[in-house]
């Protein structure tokens, strides 16, 4: 899968092929893991993964910002943002190192 963007579809083919289960239930299992992952962040709580790394949801303050067109301040609402840390062994491995 590498120079590609990996989609859904090919984390289905990929569960398929590895476990032999029936492309059907392939489906319904990354669903249902990428469902979990998606309600575990909307409750605010962290989901860790071993080997991958740690998906994070951080509160962001109220700031002031400026467009860089104009100069104009404009204030910025406060919002929640998704933070992702990667593994030392997703580094390792991305890097090619043991």
């Amino acid at each position: 899968m590498a120079g590609k963007t990996v989609k859904r579809a090919d984390l289905c083919d990929a569960v398929h092929a590895a476990t032999g289960v029936p492309r059907h239930d392939s489906v319904i299992l990354v669903e249902q893991v990428l469902s979990e992952i998606g309600e575990a962040l909307v409750r605010g709580e962290s989901v860790k993964l071993s080997g991958l790394g740690t998906f994070t949801v951080r509160n962001k303050a109220e700031r002031v910002g400026r467009n860089p067109k104009t100069g104009i301040e404009v204030p910025i609402e406060p919002r929640r943002a998704l933070t992702f840390s990667p593994s030392d062994v997703l580094k390792h491995h991305v890097n090619g190192t043991s």
